[in-house]
C-alpha cells in the first residue's frame, strides 16, 4: 500500500504528464492537420478523441516503464535517462502502429512521427524537471521531508544525523534514534537519552505512531552481527530501508551504494521487478494456467479417478497456507496421502518412504502432478507459477523466530515451483528450511521474467526425470 505522500506524488506527476501529453497532441495536430484529419475521419475519430487515445497510450507506456515508481527527490539526470528510454520505447511501438494505420499515401512521413516524438519528449522532460526542481526547493526549506528513524545510538548514528541536518536535499527529517539490544547512547557520541524514542523490539509500533517513511540503519562496526536481526525486524513494504555502510563495505565492493551529496547509502529495494515485468508475469501466469487446465482436463479427470479408486477420501486436498504479505488462503492439491494423515501427529513434514503416502500418491509426487490443481489458485491471484512455496501458519510462526529474514519470502506471491525447489530437496529438517530460505531470499531480491522462465524449464526437466518426492 502506498503512503498518502506517495499517492500525491504519483497523482500529481501523472496528471501533469497527461495534460502535457494532451497539449502535445494538439500542438502536433496544428502542424499536420492537413495530413491527419482525413485519416482520422476514416476511423471515426475527432481531434479530441484521438488526442485522448494517444495521450492514454503514452501514459500507459510511462506506467509500464516505471516512471511513477520512485518519484521522491530522484536525481534529475537519472529521471532524464528514464524518460528518454520510455519515450524511445513508446516511439518504436507507435512507429509500427503508425506505419499500418496512419500512413500517408506514397509512404510514411518520417518527419511526422519524429516531430510528435520530439514534442512528447520535450514536454515530459520539462514537466519532470520543473516538478523535481520545486520538490528540491521545498526540501531545502525543510518542507515535505520523509519522517525518518535512525537505528543505532553510536557515533555513526550521530554522524548520519548531522549529515541529514546539513543536507535537507536528502529528504529525511530525523524524529529520533532507536536502541539496538538495549544499548544506550555512547557518552562520546553526542546523542542524549531524550533523543532515543524506543527499542528495536517496538519498531513496528513506533513506525505506525510516528508515520515513519524511512529507516536509516547506522550501527557501529562492532554491531554488524545485529544487522540481520535489524533487517528481519524492519520487514515493512511501506517503509524505505537504508543502510549506512562502513569503510570496509564500501571499499570491498560487496555492497552497491548510492552516494548523495557525499553520504553513501545502501538502499534495500523491496520490489526490484519493474511494473511492466509484473504485468507480463501475471499475464503469463493466467494464460499458462488456463491453457494447461483446458488441455490436460481429460488427464486430470483420469488422475482424479485413480485417486478415488486407490484410497478412501476426497480427490482434492485443501489446506490453508500463508500467502503474499501474510494473507492466508486455501491451497489445492491432488491428495497423495491417506485421509486425515496428520490427525494423530499434528503438522509434520513428509519424509522419504513416508507410510502415509498412497501408491498413486507416490507417483503423483514423483512426477509433481499433485501440484496441478494449484493452477486454480494461480488464476485467482493467490499464487504464481514461480515463487517461494507457501507454508502453513504453524510452521511460519515457528520459522520466523528461528530463521533470519524468513518473513521477506512473503513479499511476493507464493509459487507452484521456485528457485529453492529446483536447487534443493524437500524439507526434512529445520536445517533444510534454512537452506531453502537462502534460495527463496535470492529469488525475492532478484525476481525477473528471465529467472522465472529458467525455473519453469528446470521444473519441467525435474518432472520428466521423475525427481520429485
Amino acid at each position: 500500500m502506498l503512503s498518502v505522500q506517495r499517492y500525491r506524488e504519483v497523482i500529481l506527476t501523472s496528471a501533469l504528464d497527461y495534460l502535457l501529453l494532451l497539449a502535445s497532441w494538439f500542438v502536433f495536430h496544428s502542424f499536420f492537420s492537413a495530413y491527419l484529419d482525413p485519416r482520422l475521419a476514416e476511423y471515426g475519430l475527432a481531434v479530441i478523441s484521438a488526442g485522448v487515445i494517444f495521450s492514454g497510450y503514452w501514459l500507459g507506456v510511462f506506467v509500464l516503464s516505471g516512471l511513477y515508481k520512485s518519484l521522491y527527490l530522484i536525481s534529475r539526470l537519472d529521471e532524464f535517462t528514464r524518460v528518454v528510454k520510455a519515450v524511445v520505447l513508446g516511439g518504436l511501438v507507435l512507429y509500427v502502429i503508425w506505419d499500418h494505420w496512419l500512413f500517408i499515401e506514397g509512404g510514411t512521413h518520417h518527419s511526422l512521427i519524429f516531430t510528435y516524438w520530439s514534442i512528447i519528449l520535450g514536454a515530459t522532460i520539462t514537466n519532470r524537471f520543473v516538478i523535481r526542481t520545486i520538490q528540491r526547493l521545498y526540501a531545502q526549506r525543510g518542507r515535505g521531508l520523509h519522517r525518518t528513524l535512525i537505528v543505532g545510538t553510536g557515533s555513526n548514528a550521530k554522524i548520519a544525523f548531522d549529515d541529514l541536518m546539513r543536507n535537507k536535499i536528502l529528504g529525511m527529517e530525523v524524529i529520533g534514534y532507536i536502541q539496538v539490544n538495549g544499548k544506550g547512547p555512547d557518552v562520546e557520541s553526542g546523542i542524549y537519552p531524550e533523543d532515543v524514542i524506543g527499542q528495536l523490539s517496538d519498531i513496528d509500533r513506533i513506525i505506525a505512531e510516528y508515520k515513519v517513511q524511512d529507516v536509516l540503519v547506522a550501527v557501529e562496526a562492532n554491531g554488524r552481527e545485529d544487522l540481520v536481526a535489524i533487517i528481519s525486524k524492519l520487514d515493512n513494504p511501506d517503509v524505505r530501508l537504508k543502510l549506512l555502510p562502513d569503510f570496509y563495505q564500501i571499499v570491498s565492493g560487496l555492497s552497491k551504494t548510492n552516494q548523495i551529496f557525499g553520504m553513501p547509502i545502501i538502499e534495500i529495494s523491496p520490489e526490484p521487478m519493474p511494473l511492466w515485468e509484473k504485468a507480463v508475469k501475471r499475464l503469463m501466469d493466467v494464460t499458462i494456467s488456463v491453457v494447461v487446465l483446458i488441455v490436460l482436463a481429460p488427464f486430470l479427470l483420469l488422475v482424479a479417478l485413480f485417486i478415488r479408486l486407490g484410497s478412501p477420501g476426497p480427490v482434492i486436498f485443501r489446506q490453508e497456507r500463508i500467502g503474499r504479505n501474510g494473507k492466508p488462503f486455501v491451497m489445492n492439491k491432488f491428495r497423495t496421502m491417506v485421509e486425515d494423515a496428520e490427525r494423530k501427529t499434528g503438522p509434520m513434514w513428509a519424509k522419504k518412504n513416508d507410510p502415509r503416502i498412497t501408491k498413486i500418491g507416490y507417483w503423483l509426487r514423483k512426477l509433481r502432478i499433485d501440484e496441478l490443481p494449484q493452477l486454480y489458485n494461480v488464476i485467482r491471484g493467490q499464487m504464481s507459477l514461480v515463487g517461494p512455496r507457501p507454508e502453513r501458519e504453524h510452521f511460519v510462526e515457528q520459522f520466523k523466530d528461528q530463521i533470519p529474514l524468513y518473513m521477506r519470502r512473503l513479499r511476493v506471491r507464493p509459487g507452484i515451483t521456485g528457485w529453492a525447489q529446483v536447487k534443493w530437496k524437500y524439507d526434512a529438517s529445520l536445517d533444510d528450511v534454512k537452506e531453502k530460505t537462502k534460495y527463496d531470499l535470492y529469488y525475492v531480491e532478484n525476481i525477473s521474467l528471465r529467472m522465472d522462465i529458467k525455473i519453469i524449464i528446470n521444473t519441467l526437466i525435474t518432472m520428466i526425470k521423475g525427481k520429485g518426492q
